[in-house]
């Protein structure tokens, strides 16, 4: 056995191309493997990863001051875990200070660090408040932003007058607060209240965080807890989320690992036919078979064991990529590859070459050396003469004649080869549609471009203010003479005012944010999938989501409660968008519990060639207090979701056509003979070239046709069970995302796939010189 390692190694160095292949399909290969084991495993919890990565609270928990130290909340907590705190909590009054165009009140907790053993916070802009007249605010970072949001820089006022400057904004995945301040500042704050956050040992049920409760709690005075929030809500919320890239990252995960598996035992199986030579020669010279066989393996595993470090390093780095733009809005940092993926990738790549290689082995180990040593020589007389013959009564020049016969003469290859074509096309139908439906569905649901220009213009209930008193924050003009203004302005082409209230939905603790609407609601770009609008009071319109989560159906009526009075009202119809808890109705139904609001939102869509800002300017000078603030945004989601498309059907392309680029170099090999005889009568190196290309880019459009049918199958399959799951509706209309021109394109990028993976070795064997192949023969 001592003479197979430097044969082995002989070998790799002998034989670059089929070194330099395997190597760099298996890198890719791992690289893929790494990222899809990597996405499926942070796929199964990202909520239950970034909480644990984060240290986040199982319960929050705010007690009264009054009857209660600091102390006693410090002795009581030991029985926790882990523990942070207590925390001076405070209400901030903004309502001299506009964030976002809405006058807000903010939960303030003072923390001299965003570390500690509970709620570690992701600071991701900026940096900590670390001295008196600095806050930090609570913002997720996937969160869209428009004009008139705020930066780091500027200032709010609280109640008193006192000026904070905005140093940072961090997220908290346990939602402990809206924003945090140094502990002196909060002082300066008179806090009402004091937080407590906990870890329990066992919390994964309701019961479980109660009894958590019950421990840290016990033996505190009688009504000193005043209010808790339990992990396992904000989980039930999180998980209510639209997570349609999840499942988006599981379906590619699973494709890509198939495509891996596929391309690398098509490849090593090529590999080892043109071995077959090589092993006759080793049989000659004495070595046992089992020797022969421990050479090949060798000889295959090396520069797979290669490729397979690099491809896992580099897989990790991409998969922290992705795992980290996917799962930040659970505030996670970065969710990295569990250490099971690497193990995994490095045990079982190398083990997946060495058993693709190992059947063609082990019939080269029976073989004789005389019968080994003519298995790697070019195929037999007759085969695929039947199919030449044929071609070459065509009109088709010689070239391309000849190179549609060539595929003929291996058909298990040639089989092998257009199945990893058909995978690698199907691979891009299925992300191409993917893409254009999640982007569709996001945009849609998010109305993105829907409106305009939206402008804030909330006063306190009741309209304007009364003579000779200074007008609040917001619009000077009475309700009733700011739409007038807005719609008698050049240029308006509709006008829909609105107000949120929030109303807790009877016989739950559910609290739900409805949208009341009056004008022009029908131009604001929700698109109505059962039903209709609501056309008259008491009736209101909901998402998939609010009618899964509750098990109701469109038609059914449910009663909600507000400011004392309650309101039943019927679903009139169901529309596109996301959110669970969010109700949207009209101004009549708003008249029946709080008739002398006002509309805090106007959103206006202009005529055509309108110019924004003069618009704007032009219903500031009628009321000042109407300010433009940021309309509606898609956020990350497609940006994101366009990047790993693009991501993946890359490397899925690259490794098909490195698939085809072996077969190509094998093919070529054994034709050497061939294209010496086809030279020396007269063929040029362009037509060696387009005659080897013909042959492969013929499978890459067969493999077109075939795999854009399975493709789309995948896709009409798979985009509606993510919609399933993610609890959403996807409309019919958004699952036709194939014209006549993508299939088109499509059956191209087959072709394309073939020639970019035949081309290089086309051009090598083009330009092989007669002399060559002679002295070879």
């Amino acid at each position: 056995m001592s003479a197979v390692w430097p044969v082995s190694r002989a070998a790799v160095r002998r034989r670059r191309m089929q070194t330099m292949v395997i190597g760099v399909v298996v890198l890719l290969s791992t690289t893929m493997i790494v990222v899809a084991l990597g996405l499926l495993a942070a796929s199964s919890g990202p909520f239950d990863q970034a909480y644990t990565k984060q240290s986040g609270a199982h319960l929050v928990a705010s007690y009264d001051r009054s009857k209660v130290s600091d102390a006693q909340l410090t002795s009581a907590a030991q029985s926790a875990a882990a523990a942070a705190g207590p925390f001076g909590q405070a209400t901030l009054d903004l309502s001299s200070t506009r964030i976002m165009g809405i006058p807000l009140s903010l939960v303030a907790v003072g923390r001299a660090d965003p570390g500690g053993p509970v709620d570690r916070l992701n600071v991701w802009k900026g940096r900590w408040a670390d001295k008196p007249g600095e806050i930090v605010l609570n913002r997720n970072p996937t969160d869209s932003t428009g004009r008139g949001a705020p930066t780091v820089g500027s200032t709010v006022t609280v109640a008193g007058g006192q000026r904070l400057t905005i140093v940072g904004f961090a997220y908290s995945v346990s939602g402990s607060a809206d924003a945090w301040v140094t502990p002196a500042q909060m002082t300066s704050l008179k806090p009402t209240s004091t937080q407590m956050l906990y870890r329990f040992a066992q919390a994964a049920t309701n019961a479980q965080v109660s009894a958590g409760q019950s421990a840290v709690t016990a033996g505190l005075p009688s009504g000193a807890l005043v209010g808790t929030q339990s992990y396992l809500a904000l989980r039930a919320l999180a998980t209510g989320e639209p997570n349609t890239f999840v499942p988006f990252l599981m379906v590619f995960g699973w494709l890509g690992l198939a495509v891996a598996v596929l391309i690398v035992a098509n490849v090593v199986s090529g590999a080892v036919v043109a071995g077959f030579k090589h092993i006759g020669v080793l049989k000659a010279l004495g070595f046992t078979p089992t020797q022969v066989m421990t050479v090949y393996l060798a000889m295959v595993s090396i520069p797979a064991i290669v490729g397979c470090a690099i491809g896992t390093v580099l897989g990790n780095v991409l998969a922290e990529s992705l795992l980290t733009r996917a799962f930040e809005n659970y505030g996670a940092g970065g969710i990295g590859v569990p250490v099971w993926v690497d193990v995994a990738a490095m045990l079982g790549v190398p083990a997946l070459v060495a058993l693709s290689a190992l059947v063609p082995a082990l019939r080269a180990r029976s073989l004789s050396a005389a019968e080994a040593i003519s298995a790697g020589s070019a195929p037999r007389a007759g085969r695929g003469l039947r199919a030449q013959r044929w071609l070459s009564g065509t009109r088709l020049p010689r070239a391309v004649s000849l190179g549609l016969g060539l595929p003929f003469a291996r058909p298990a290859r040639t089989a092998l080869t257009l199945a990893a074509v058909v995978l690698g096309v199907t691979s891009v139908t299925l992300a191409v549609g993917l893409g254009k439906s999640l982007t569709t569905y996001q945009t849609a649901a998010s109305r993105v471009g829907a409106v305009d220009l939206a402008m804030f213009g909330g006063v306190p209930d009741g309209g304007a203010p009364p003579p000779g008193e200074e007008a609040p924050p917001g619009a000077k003009l009475s309700d009733a003479a700011d739409e007038a203004l807005l719609r008698s302005t050049p240029g308006v082409s509709s006008v829909t005012a609105s107000r949120e209230l929030d109303m807790r939905l009877a016989g739950t603790n559910t609290d739900l944010r409805v949208s009341f609407y009056r004008g022009d609601f029908e131009t604001l770009g929700y698109r109505i999938l059962d039903g209709r609008w609501f056309d008259g009071p008491g009736q209101v319109v909901v998402s998939e989501r609010f009618l899964r989560q509750r098990g109701l159906a469109v038609g059914d009526t449910v009663t909600l409660q507000a400011q004392g009075k309650s309101v039943q009202v019927r679903i009139v119809g169901k529309a596109l968008y996301n959110s669970g808890d969010e109700v949207l109705s009209n101004w009549q139904t708003l008249a029946l519990v709080a008739p002398t609001m006002r509309a805090s939102l106007y959103e206006i869509n202009l005529k055509q060639g309108t110019d924004l800002d003069a618009y704007v300017k032009a219903v500031q000078a009628g009321d000042s207090g109407l300010q433009e603030t940021s309309g509606q945004d898609a956020g990350s989601f497609v940006a994101i979701v366009l990047a790993t498309v693009v991501l993946l059907t890359l490397m899925l392309g690259t490794v098909a056509a490195l698939g085809v680029f072996n077969t190509v170099v094998l093919n070529t090999r054994e034709r050497r003979r061939d294209l010496g005889m086809l030279k020396s009568i007269g063929m040029t190196p362009s037509q060696v070239t387009l005659m080897v290309v013909t042959s492969m880019t013929a499978l890459g459009a067969i493999g077109g046709l075939l795999g854009i049918p399975l493709g789309i199958l995948a896709h009409r399959l798979v985009v509606p069970a993510m919609a399933n799951g993610a609890q959403v509706a996807m409309p019919a209309f958004m699952l036709d995302v194939y014209p006549l021109s993508l299939l088109a394109l499509l059956v191209l990028a087959g072709i394309l796939i073939s020639a970019a993976g035949a081309y290089i070795p086309a051009r090598s064997a083009a330009h092989t010189t007669i002399a060559e192949v002679l002295h070879n023969e």
